[in-house]
C-alpha cells in the first residue's frame, strides 16, 4: 500500500491514478520510454492496461524505447496486442511475440550498441520522448525518483519526457535506495571526462531529477520482476570456466595482468554466469566487477568475499538474490553501484580501467569475426546489448560458449559467421570446452588453425580444415575463402538442425 515512506510529499497522493486511468493518456504514435534493464526495474502495471485497451479497440501502436530488454509486461503484451510500432535499442529472444513480430517485418526494430542510444535520445537524433513510464521504489519530498534494481536508460528518458508515469512498485525492497549514482553527461561541446578512475568512485546522485510538477501521474504496483533462478553450471560450463580461469592465471604469470586482477565485465545467460560461479573456486581474491548487469552469481561472490566492489547497470533480482538482498542489505549496498546504461558501458571508462570482457556470441568463424544476433544471417535472435562496448574496448576481451548446438548436430565455429557483429579487429580470444584460440597479433590464416585446433568440436575439426585448406590453394588471398562451399557448410548445418527459433 503507497503510504508516506514511498509518497515522501503529501501532494504527491494527489497524483494517484488507476493503471487504466494513465494508459488512456498514451496515445497512437507517441514514442514511449520505460524504465529497468533485462527483466529488472522495469514498469508492468500501465503497460499490461494499454495492451488490454488495444485488445479491446483502442486504436494505439507506441515506439517502445528501453535500457535493454524487459520483461513480459512489455515485450509480451504489447507486441502480442499489436501495440508497438518500433523497438530500440534491445531486445532479447525470450520475448516470442516481440521475436516474431520483428522477424516477419510487423515491427520496425533498430538494434543498437547500448552505450549509444542515451546519447542518441539527448542529441535529438531519435525524436521526442512523448511519455516516461518508470518503475520507482520511492519519490522523494523534491519529487525525485528512487530507483528499483534496474536504471538503463531511465535518467535520460524522465530528463526528456513530455509526460512522467511513475509506478510506485511496494513489492520493491525500500532498501534499495542509496545503491544508484546517477549521473548526466553535459553534451559537447562542454562534455568532460566521465571521472572514474576506480571501481568504486561515485559522481552523481542516489536519485533520478524530475520534480514534483513534471510527475503527470502515479500508479501502484506490487507486480514482482519475472526473474527465474538460473541454472547451476553445468560439466561444459565448468570446463569453459576452468579454460578461461587458467588462461588468466597465465597472462599473470607472463606479466600482462597485474598481480590485482583488473575488473571483470560479465555478459547475460547462463554460459557467463557459470563463469564467474567458476571463480568462486579459484585463487582470485579482492575482486572487482565493472559490468552492465550483475547476476545470481556475482551476489554469490560477494558473499564469499571474493567479490569486493561491483559496478553495473542493474542486478537481476531472482528468488535467490532477492533472499540474499533481504537477509543484508547493507552488505550488498556497501559493494554494489548501480549507474545509468550510457555510464556502466562507457568505452572511455572501460578502456580507462582496463576491464576484461566476457561475453558470449551464437557462433565465431575461424578468422576471428563473431556473430551475437542473428540466425541464418536473416532472422534475429536478440539485439547486440552491450557486447561491443565492451569488446571493442576491453583490456582482453573473451568470447565464450560450447563448440556445438543442437545436442553436437550443428557446430558454433563455422568457416564464414552468417552476420557479423563483432570483427577481427576487435576480438582476442575464444574459448570453448575445448580450449583457447588466443589471436592476439595474428594474421587471418594463422588464427584460422588456431581456431579450429584449439576450440572447435573434434567432429568438426576435419571438415573445418579441409575448408581452410582448400579455400587457401584455389582461392588464395589474405582471407582465403570459397563462398560456394560456405554456403555449403550452412547449407549442410540447416539439414542437421536449423537455429532459427520457432
Amino acid at each position: 500500500m503507497l503510504n508516506a515512506e514511498r509518497l515522501r510529499n503529501p501532494i504527491l497522493f494527489d497524483k494517484v491514478v488507476t493503471a487504466d486511468q494513465a494508459a488512456a493518456m498514451i496515445d497512437d504514435g507517441m514514442t514511449v520510454g520505460v524504465s529497468g534493464f533485462t527483466p529488472s526495474g522495469y514498469p508492468k502495471a500501465v503497460t499490461k492496461a494499454l495492451a488490454q485497451a488495444v485488445r479491446d479497440g483502442k486504436q494505439c501502436q507506441v515506439n517502445c524505447w528501453s535500457g535493454a530488454s524487459v520483461g513480459p509486461e512489455i515485450e509480451e503484451e504489447l507486441a502480442s496486442a499489436g501495440a508497438v510500432a518500433r523497438r530500440v535499442p534491445y531486445y532479447a529472444s525470450s520475448n516470442k511475440s516481440m521475436r516474431t513480430a520483428i522477424n516477419d517485418g510487423r515491427i520496425c526494430y533498430t538494434d543498437m550498441h547500448l552505450s549509444h542510444f542515451a546519447q542518441y535520445i539527448d542529441y535529438g537524433f531519435m525524436g521526442k520522448v512523448d511519455v516516461a513510464i518508470v518503475e520507482v521504489v520511492a519519490i522523494t519530498p523534491e519529487g525525485d525518483l528512487v530507483l528499483g534494481p534496474g536504471v538503463g536508460n531511465t535518467p535520460m528518458l524522465v530528463k526528456h519526457a513530455a509526460k512522467v508515469i511513475v509506478e510506485v512498485n511496494t513489492g520493491q525492497p525500500l532498501e534499495l535506495e542509496g545503491m544508484h549514482d546517477i549521473f548526466i553527461l553535459p553534451k559537447p561541446p562542454h562534455r568532460r571526462e566521465i571521472p572514474i578512475y576506480s571501481v568504486s568512485d561515485r559522481i552523481g546522485s542516489p536519485y533520478v531529477t524530475c520534480g514534483l510538477d513534471r510527475i503527470t501521474a502515479i500508479v501502484e504496483s506490487d507486480i514482482p520482476d519475472k526473474v527465474r533462478n538460473l541454472e547451476p553450471p553445468d560439466t561444459l560450463s565448468e570446463q569453459m570456466a576452468g579454460n578461461l580461469i587458467d588462461f588468466l592465471k597465465n597472462e599473470q604469470k607472463q606479466g600482462r595482468i597485474p598481480a590485482k586482477m583488473l575488473p571483470l565485465q560479465s555478459g547475460v545467460g547462463s554460459i557467463a554466469n557459470a563463469v564467474l560461479a567458476g571463480l568462486a573456486k579459484s585463487d582470485f581474491e579482492n575482486l572487482e566487477m565493472y559490468s552492465e548487469i550483475l547476476q545470481d552469481a556475482v551476489f554469490e561472490l560477494i558473499e564469499s568475499g571474493k567479490v569486493v566492489k561491483a559496478s553495473g547497470c542493474a542486478f537481476t533480482p531472482s528468488p535467490n538474490v532477492l533472499r540474499r538482498f533481504r537477509a543484508d542489505p547493507e552488505k550488498y549496498r556497501k559493494a554494489m553501484i548501480l549507474r545509468p546504461l550510457d555510464i556502466s558501458n562507457s568505452p572511455e571508462v572501460i578502456r580507462r580501467l582496463g576491464v576484461i570482457s566476457i561475453n558470449t556470441p551464437l557462433e565465431f568463424d575461424i578468422y576471428g569475426h563473431a556473430n551475437s544476433t542473428h540466425v541464418a544471417g536473416t532472422h534475429m535472435m536478440n539485439g547486440i546489448g552491450g557486447s561491443g562496448d565492451y569488446m571493442r574496448n576491453g583490456y582482453i576481451t573473451f568470447f565464450v560458449t560450447e563448440s556445438t548446438a543442437k545436442d553436437g548436430a550443428i557446430s558454433r565455429i563455422v568457416p564464414m559467421v552468417t552476420h557479423a557483429d563483432h570483427t577481427e579487429h576487435d576480438n582476442m580470444v575464444f574459448v570453448t570446452e575445448h580450449g583457447v584460440a588466443d589471436v592476439r597479433g595474428l594474421c587471418p590464416r594463422e588464427r584460422s588453425r588456431i581456431i579450429i585446433n584449439n576450440c572447435a568440436h573434434p567432429d568438426y575439426r576435419p571438415l573445418l580444415l579441409d575448408y581452410v585448406k582448400e579455400a587457401e590453394r584455389t582461392c588464395g588471398g589474405h582471407t582465403p575463402h570459397d563462398l560456394e562451399k560456405v554456403f555449403g557448410f550452412h547449407n549442410n548445418l540447416k539439414r542437421h538442425g536449423s537455429m532459427i527459433p520457432r
